[in-house]
C-alpha cells in the first residue's frame, strides 16, 4: 500500500463519512449547550447570586423543576417548605429534604439579587431553559447515533478495553482516522495527526524538536486530552509518564511525555482496532517493566 502523502487528508468514506459528521455535529452541538448553561449561570449571578449555595448543581432534577416553577428569590420567599416540597416530589422520585427547602427560603430572603423588570426576567430564563432541554435532548439523539455507528465498526468495542478510553473518544479517532485496515503502521497515524518530531536547524545551528502540527489538528487535539485523562487514570501509562520524566537518562518535561504518550496511545488504540485484540497492560510497558523489576532487583 503506498503510504499516504504528509498532511493530505485521507479519503473517509461510508459508515466513517458518517460518523465523522456526526462527531463534528457533537462539537458544534457542545458548544451550543455551554453557551447557553454560560448564560443561565450568568442569569443565576444577577438575579438570584445565592442560588447555588443551595444547588450546587443546578442541573440536577429538583434544580430544574425550582428553576421552571419559582426561579426568583421573591418567588421563594413568599412559599413554605411544605410548599416547596410538595413542588419537587412532583417529578422527582429521589426525595429532596425540607432542609433543602428551608435552605432555599433563607438564601432567598437573604438575596441581593437584581428586583427590576421582573416579568422580562422570567421570560428570560424560560427561554434560556428551553433551549438547554432541547439541546440536551439533541444531544441524546447523536449520542444514539454515535453508538449505533460504532457497533457497526469492527474492533471499536476492542479498543474501549483500553481503562479509561470510553465510546466517545473511539468515536473520535476512528472518524478522523477512517478504516484501520488502510494503514499499515500505527506510526502513520502519529504523522496524520501531526505528532511526528521535526528539528528546527539551518545551517550550523542545530535547533529544537518539536512535533511538526500538520495533519488533522482534531485528531492531535483528541489524542492529547485523552494522554491527559490516561496519565491520572490509566495505571500502566500513570507509570511510563513517570518513568519518562524520571529517567536517569534524557528526562522529558511533563508536556514532552504527555506528547510521546499521545503517540503512545494512537499505537494502542491502532493495534487493538486493527487486530481485534483486548487490552493487554502487560504488553504496554514492555522493556520499562523490566527495567524496574532489574532495577528493584
Amino acid at each position: 500500500m503506498a503510504e499516504y502523502a504528509q498532511g493530505s487528508p485521507r479519503q473517509i468514506t461510508d459508515i466513517y463519512a458518517e460518523l465523522r459528521v456526526v462527531m463534528v455535529q457533537r462539537d458544534q452541538l457542545n458548544g451550543d449547550l455551554n453557551r447557553v448553561k454560560g448564560r443561565i449561570h450568568n442569569w443565576l449571578d444577577r438575579f438570584f447570586p445565592e442560588y447555588i449555595q443551595v444547588f450546587k448543581d443546578w442541573e440536577g432534577k429538583a434544580s430544574l423543576l425550582t428553576l421552571k416553577k419559582f426561579p426568583l428569590p421573591q418567588d421563594v420567599a413568599d412559599m413554605s417548605a411544605d410548599e416547596i416540597v410538595s413542588v419537587w416530589k412532583t417529578e422527582v422520585k429521589r426525595a429532596v429534604g425540607r432542609k433543602r427547602a428551608e435552605s432555599l427560603i433563607w438564601h432567598a430572603k437573604q438575596s441581593i439579587g437584581l428586583t427590576e423588570g421582573i416579568e422580562s426576567v422570567r421570560l428570560e430564563l424560560k427561554f434560556l431553559l428551553e433551549q438547554y432541554e432541547m439541546l440536551g435532548r439533541q444531544m441524546e439523539d447523536l449520542m444514539q447515533r454515535i453508538q449505533q455507528l460504532l457497533e457497526q465498526i469492527p474492533g471499536a468495542k476492542e479498543m474501549m478495553t483500553v481503562p479509561g478510553v470510553g465510546w466517545v473518544t473511539v468515536a473520535g479517532f476512528l472518524a478522523e482516522v477512517g478504516d484501520l485496515s488502510s494503514y499499515e503502521d500505527g506510526r502513520q497515524i502519529i504523522r496524520l495527526a501531526g505528532l511526528n518530531l521535526k528539528e528546527n536547524s539551518s545551517g550550523k545551528h542545530k535547533g529544537k524538536t518539536r512535533i511538526t502540527k500538520r495533519g488533522r489538528p482534531r485528531l492531535r487535539s483528541l489524542l492529547f486530552k485523552c494522554a491527559m485523562v490516561l496519565v491520572a487514570k490509566n495505571e500502566q501509562l500513570k507509570t511510563l509518564h513517570q518513568y519518562l520524566t524520571t529517567r536517569p537518562q534524557n528526562p522529558l518535561k511533563k508536556k514532552q511525555s504527555i506528547i510521546a504518550i499521545c503517540g503512545k496511545i494512537a499505537r494502542i488504540l491502532f493495534c487493538l482496532g486493527r487486530k481485534r485484540l483486548s487490552y493487554d497492560a502487560q504488553k504496554v510497558l514492555g522493556s520499562i517493566q523490566q527495567k524496574s523489576l532489574q532495577n528493584a532487583a
